[in-house]
């Protein structure tokens, strides 16, 4: 059974990645977070390349290299690593998108947008600091 609230892979996974880099002092490499994560690495890379262009995460190259945040944990919040890679919350007055009701009364009474209003501003006031992930060993 899944939640009526659900979120991509790609959001899923980077959320998860940033949690696990606020944990680290120090670079952590793309092999140990797609291993703590279950997911591949081409798939973590690409998400982790979003959060690089977004100015979130700093990457290394070599034997010492992988991941970092850019900034502190304090400073970056759950919305900012969603959005890099989701785009900006939308919230929409329609769960179908699409002008159904003939703009009339909506029967949900603007239920959708007030979960997603109330989901973005819950992820805008929480900050990696907060996001307790645990620690991602090398090997």
């Amino acid at each position: 059974m899944s939640g009526i609230i659900c979120t991509s892979e790609a959001a899923t996974i980077a959320l998860h990645a940033a949690g696990i880099l606020a944990a680290h002092d120090g670079p952590v490499s793309a092999h140990a977070m797609a291993g703590a994560l279950g997911a591949s690495e081409a798939t973590l890379s690409k998400v982790m390349q979003r959060l690089v262009k977004a100015g979130l995460v700093t990457s290394k190259r070599g034997p010492h290299g992988g991941f970092e945040l850019a900034r502190t944990p304090k400073e970056i919040t759950l919305l900012k690593v969603y959005e890099a890679v989701e785009g900006v919350i939308e919230v929409k007055h329609c769960l179908l998108g699409a002008p159904v009701c003939g703009k009339k009364r909506c029967p949900l009474g603007g239920l959708f947008e007030k979960v997603s209003r109330e989901v973005a501003e819950m992820l805008s006031k929480t900050t990696l600091h907060e996001f307790n992930v645990p620690v991602v060993t090398e090997g």
